[in-house]
This record gives C-alpha cells, structure tokens and sequence, in this order.
C-alpha cells in the first residue's frame, strides 16, 4: 500500500517560488502574528490557524530546491526567515523545527528517491512533525519497537518531546527492528492507533505541541520505513542546522524581549518619583535598559547568522569534513553567545517598568521562559567546553544531532 494520501499536489510547473517572493509574503504575515502571541501563551491556545497561513504561503519551503518547485535559498535565508517568525511567536517558530529539519534531510547525497516522493508534499502545504525522544531510560535509547506483521510492519512506543506534532500532516519516529537496529518511518498522522496528546508541561515554549506521541499496535507499511543510511562520520551538515535552529530561536526571542521592552516603556512605564524624567523613555537608565537589550538582541543574530554561512559553506564545498567541524564549532560558539543575550535581554525588559511591569496582563515574564525552555534543549556548558578543548587540542565536537 502506498501512504502517500493527504492534500491534492499542486501543479508547480508555472510556479515562480524565489527568495524574494516569500520574504515579501513574509513581511505581510508576520506582523498579523505578533499581536495575539501573549495571549495564545496565556490561555493555551495552539496556534493552529496562524501555522497553516504559513503553510498556505509557502514560507516553510525556503530550502525546497528550484528544481522541485521550491526556492532554493541558503541557510542563511532560512535562518533569517527563523529569526523574525520568533521575534514575533518562538513558539510557533520552534513548532516548525522538524518540518525544516526534514527539508534539511531530504537535500542530502544519495536521497534523490525520497526527494521526488515527498517535496511535492511539502509544496502541497503538509507539515511534518517529529515523534522525539522518549523519556524513562538512559538519553537517546529506544524502547518503541518496530516488528514484522505480514508484508507489512507493526510498531508499539511511546515518544516525548515530540515538537509540532499537533499540527501535522506526517510524524516521523524510530524504532528497533527485530535485528535491534534502528529504522525510521514516516506516518500520516491520522493512523490508527498513533495517538497525540497535548500534555507538554514546561514552564515555556508551551504551544510548540512537543508533547507525547504513543504508537498502539500502528500498522507501517513498507514505503513508509527507512533504514539509517547516514553513519556519525558523514561531513553532512544536519546536526550544526538542527542546532543553529534553536539558536535561531532564541536570536528571535530576545529581539521580541526589546520589542515589547520598547513598547511597554511608551505605553505604560512610568518614571520613579526621584527619577527628574517627565516620561519614562526620557529616564537615562530606562534608556540605557533598552540600549543594552538592543545591543544583545543585534549580537545574538549577528553570530547566528556567521554561523549560518559556515554550514552554507559545507553545502557548497562538497561536505568536506574540515569545514563540517568549523561549521560545527562555530555554531556551538554562536548558540552560547546567543543563548546569552537572550536570557540577560528577557530578564532586563524589567528595568523599564516598575511592579506593572510584572502583571500577568502583560506577560513579559513569557520571553525568559521561552529563551530558558529552548536553551535547556542542549546543556550550554557543553557548548563551551567542546569549543575550548577543540581549540586546545583540535578535538573534533560530537557528531550528533544532540550536540
């Protein structure tokens, strides 16, 4: 049986999908979203309808090659792109993670079969989401198995931090064969027995539907089961662009936290009384506040954005492994440097306000417990220590997606 049965493909002979056409659709959504995503946060409210005009926009497939219908951009673009969505909803820019991610993958060497399977899905408007890790064993082990029924496949798990799968079309998990290898599969998200519950607990990045993913007796068909192909040695640059995503995050969560630090200090901060201000955007140390949130907010992105370059280096060079571990280090660099600002941004939006400044109305609180959930993906400490004993004794870093 085929399991390819979602929404209609698209005839994307006439399309003329570039760059600058989805920055320009961009630019005419992404203002529509920020208004509401403190709200959202508050009450709960998944952002559904805010994702799928993404989808409907196209603006999810910067990295499809032209040649599939797509545009064909950098890594640096779609970073970008992943900057300002979280500047305005991290978490609706986290949620995407594993529908880039899966473009990402889909680009690699050797996977010219897969590509013309599933790009003309991605331009259709499905969203891929991400059966993750599972919770209760040792990081990174697999208890879901996946065994032989018939001609066809059964699998039985249960997955955790399974970001965007509410808002998905597929979901794609793994699972030990009965030869306890590792195989990956892609599902529709409507098969029986793949159950999606919305029990994602952290303090922050609450609406990136991360939660459990339980799979009961769920029939695999033999088209939807991949066999790891790529070994820890391989110079491909998925791993840095899965991390450089987060870092892109939270690049985007501390330009929200001087967004919103500019505009409570104009509409409702007050000076203090001692303070010879007549309005708080006038008060020197509120200015200096903002000052300083701005100068993290445009580091935080800067080095981002080199690190992106890097990794656009490795596509363009043949995945040479010396510029696979530079692309690898200088994105460890960047996501601690961004990590940084961002935390010390969320927590300065404080000092232009007074106890106001701390009602839940206003949920500024929201910007540090984002940046922290994301941050928490992948210890920092890591980050730096691996930076430094490379640079000490050019140990090369971990080559895992974790990492």
């Amino acid at each position: 049986m085929n399991s390819i049965h979602r929404l209609p493909l698209r005839d994307t002979s006439t399309q003329s999908l570039t760059v600058e056409e989805l920055w320009k659709r961009a630019r005419e959504i992404l203002p529509d979203l920020a208004p509401g995503a403190g709200e959202r946060e508050s009450k709960r409210q998944l952002p559904h309808a805010e994702i799928k005009r993404l989808l409907d926009a196209q603006l999810l497939n910067f990295r499809v090659p032209k040649e599939y219908g797509g545009a064909g951009s950098s890594v640096r673009e779609v970073i970008r792109f992943v900057i300002e969505l979280a500047a305005v909803d991290s978490n609706i820019a986290q949620a995407l993670r594993p529908n880039f991610s899966r473009i990402e993958g889909l680009r690699r060497p050797g996977a010219e079969a897969e590509r013309e399977k599933w790009f003309p899905r991605f331009l259709a408007g499905d969203f891929f989401g991400n059966g993750g890790w599972e919770i209760g064993g040792k990081n990174g082990a697999i208890a879901t198995r996946i065994v032989k029924d018939g001609d066809n496949y059964k699998v039985n798990g249960s997955k955790y931090y399974s970001t965007g799968s509410l808002y998905s079309d597929w979901i794609s998990a793994s699972a030990v064969d009965e030869d306890d290898q590792v195989v990956g599969f892609l599902l529709p998200t409507d098969r029986a027995g793949l159950h999606i519950l919305d029990d994602f607990d952290a303090m922050g990045q609450r609406l990136t539907a991360s939660g459990t993913v339980r799979l009961e007796d769920v029939t695999v068909y033999p088209d939807e089961v991949r066999k790891r192909e790529i070994s820890e040695g391989d110079a491909i640059p998925g791993p840095p662009f899965l991390q450089l995503y987060l870092g892109a995050v939270v690049a985007g969560i501390a330009k929200n936290a001087l967004t919103d630090a500019v505009a409570f200090a104009n509409q409702y901060a007050r000076p203090i009384k001692h303070s010879p201000a007549e309005r708080a955007v006038d008060d020197v140390y509120v200015q200096l506040a903002v000052g300083e949130i701005s100068s993290r907010a445009y580091a935080a992105e800067a080095v981002i954005l080199k690190a992106a370059d890097a990794i656009d280096a490795v596509w363009e060079n043949g995945f040479d492994h010396k510029l696979a571990v530079n692309a690898s280090i200088e994105v460890a660099q960047a996501q601690y440097i961004a990590a940084e600002a961002a935390l010390k941004s969320a927590e300065l939006v404080f000092d232009v306000g007074g106890g106001s400044a701390t009602q839940r109305k206003h949920n500024l609180d929201r910007h540090w417990r984002n940046a922290r959930t994301v941050i928490n993906h992948n210890p920092r400490l890591w980050k730096a220590a691996v930076v430094g004993a490379h640079r000490l004794t050019g140990a090369e870093p971990p080559k895992s997606g974790l990492f």
